[in-house]
């Protein structure tokens, strides 16, 4: 009796200690697939660059009405204010040519040299559209549409003139602090240099280089 009583001790002990091996050949298992200890990167927010001042130049071409088509040269300062709008003021200058009627009547002169420089100044709204990549051979490149439209004064003839403008954009991230921009706007703006009123539409095209601050 007292043997059955020791065999039956003996395998349950045995048991016991199978049991009690293969609970800690599981939890090493588990430990080496889920370790708790993990190292968590340390990020420094002072050093995250917001990058929502943008700083630019440009050139390009402006056709005002009945004073043809002259170069540009402008420079512009902008604001992102979120992802989809920013804020843009432009300043740009150029000297307007002869009018077909100054050319038609054998030296006749409507402005001289000083009053042909035209310079403009303005605030704008723009909207960002269609954010997206566009992939030139291996390299891809980060660029969206936007539509910009805002107020201002273009100054020649010696006469300040309050000018609205519409336009849309192109911009081309080549880097995640330079870009590359075209723009197409239509200045509108009303003036008395041919003795009475007229509404007149310079269109502009340029193409210039901005820096993210």
């Amino acid at each position: 009796m007292e043997s059955w009583i020791q065999r039956a001790f003996l395998i349950l002990s045995l048991a016991l200690c199978s049991a009690a091996s293969l609970a800690q050949q599981d939890r090493t298992v588990l430990d080496d697939v889920i370790s708790p200890d993990l190292e968590r990167r340390q990020i420094d927010e002072d050093k995250l660059d917001s990058e929502n001042i943008e700083v630019g130049f440009y050139a390009g071409v402006i056709s005002v009405e009945d004073f043809g088509s002259n170069d540009l040269y402008g420079a512009r300062l902008g604001l992102a204010i979120t992802e989809d709008f920013f804020i843009e003021a432009n300043l740009a200058t150029a000297t307007l040519g002869t009018t077909s009627f100054e050319d038609l009547s054998g030296g006749v002169r409507l402005l001289n040299d000083d009053e042909r420089e035209m310079i403009y100044y303005n605030l704008g709204l723009g909207i960002n559209l269609f954010p997206g990549e566009i992939y030139l051979g291996r390299w891809a490149f980060n660029n969206n549409l936007y539509v910009i439209g805002g107020a201002g004064n273009t100054e020649f003839a010696d006469t300040e003139y309050f000018t609205y403008y519409f336009g849309a954009g192109w911009r081309l991230f080549l880097t995640d602090w330079l870009t590359l921009r075209t723009d197409f706007r239509n200045h509108v703006m009303e003036h008395e240099l041919f003795g009475e009123p007229k509404k007149i539409q310079n269109i502009e095209g340029h193409m210039g280089l901005t820096l993210f601050f």
